[in-house]
């Protein structure tokens, strides 16, 4: 177990779900430089006796560490979540020490810190930081930190245009951190998220509809290429059953799904939590009457009831955060595999370096190639 060491103690750190063969840590030097800054700033340790704010801990290793101020995590992961929730427990400390919310819950009134670990997503940052920003007034502390590769010019003038004034810090092993200054006033700019993205002629039974997004949310401003290839070959298929759009990001899969045979129950599956919402307001405006859909934050398929769904449409993500692996999408096979019935089949749709095929061939013993082009394969596995 990795142990991170702060002016604050020793905390045994792990990420969700803990696998002792993940060489990657809970926490990176960028963490490491935010949590030294509030202890150790030229002016004096900052004041945590206020409303303090973590926006986007990716594993609970800031808000494990702060414990005892309070503190708001605000996260759009599920997996991270369940990390803050088990390191609190390891390191003994008690769950309700950190108040979790979820990207889509309404934040504080009052913040007087914020801490942001800034995001891929440049997107998500913008979001939040508009939905953060009537809670900020003129005497909050702001930093926000993040490996120098994650921190952009574009990154700053999100801070700026939204929040005050913003510099940076010199780097310390490949980490920096953000000092904005708010500014009182009313905001310059109304934010711009969610979007509709209206859905091109070629794109099956969804072909014209439109589609919503919220901020972060996989391909918010265009189809994939793999998604588009897995509309265009749908199964038809009628009667009930329950599908299962695992990893749905907007819905826009599992709404096929429901259209194509509307006495199917469509479950949405995703671990973000913005993804969900822009799933359920897809399904929402598109629906016909009477569909039934359940909306479900998870890891992949852990925990859903066993032997229950006919058909799992996949178009799993192949990263984690800045790190590229089919741990995910291992995960979410495994899932699917104990979530179908006999006779259940999953469907996969994958770039075809990535080699699913031969995953799906290990655990269901039999794949085939339904369609593909140059550069995508979509594949079919039936549980036997």
């Amino acid at each position: 177990m990795e142990r991170l060491t702060t002016a604050r103690g020793d905390f045994a750190l792990a990420r969700f779900p803990e696998d002792p063969r993940d060489p990657l840590r809970a926490w990176d030097a960028a963490d490491e430089y935010l949590l030294r800054h509030l202890d150790e700033r030229e002016d004096g340790p900052v004041d945590l006796s206020g409303s303090v704010v973590v926006l986007g801990d990716r594993w609970g290793a800031l808000v494990t560490a702060l414990a005892g101020h309070d503190p708001v995590q605000i996260s759009d992961s599920f997996l991270g979540r369940r990390a803050t929730l088990a390191n609190l427990e390891r390191n003994g400390l008690p769950a309700d020490a950190v108040r979790l919310r979820t990207t889509r819950e309404a934040p504080p009134e009052r913040i007087d810190v914020l801490l942001v670990r800034v995001p891929k997503s440049l997107a998500l940052l913008e979001d939040q930081l508009h939905r953060l920003a009537p809670a900020v007034h003129t005497g909050t502390v702001v930093v926000g930190a993040g490996m120098v590769t994650e921190i952009h010019t574009s990154t700053l003038r999100l801070f700026e245009r939204i929040l005050g004034p913003t510099r940076t810090s010199l780097a310390v092993k490949k980490a920096r951190l953000i000092f904005c200054a708010p500014e009182s006033g009313p905001l310059r700019k109304a934010d711009p998220w969610p979007r509709s993205l209206r859905l091109p002629a070629d794109a099956g039974v969804v072909s014209g509809l439109t589609v919503v997004s919220h901020a972060g949310v996989f391909s918010a401003d265009r189809l994939d290429a793999g998604t588009r290839l897995l509309l265009r070959n749908l199964p038809a298929r009628t009667g009930a059953e329950h599908v299962v759009d695992l990893g749905c990001g907007n819905g826009v899969i599992g709404l096929a799904a429901a259209l194509s045979n509307p006495d199917a129950e469509v479950t949405f599956v995703d671990e973000s939590y913005q993804a969900l919402a822009s799933a359920e307001a897809t399904f929402l405006a598109n629906a016909p009457a009477g569909a039934v859909a359940r909306f479900t934050a998870a890891d992949g398929m852990a925990g859903f009831p066993p032997g229950t769904a006919d058909l799992v449409l996949n178009n799993p993500p192949f990263h984690s955060h800045r790190g590229r692996t089919d741990a995910t999408a291992w995960r979410m096979f495994n899932g699917a595999r104990a979530g179908l019935r006999r006779g259940g089949e999953l469907w996969v749709v994958g770039n075809r370096h990535l080699g699913y095929h031969v995953k799906l061939r290990r655990l269901f013993g039999n794949c085939e190639v339904v369609a593909s082009d140059p550069k995508f394969v979509l594949l079919r596995a039936v549980k036997k």
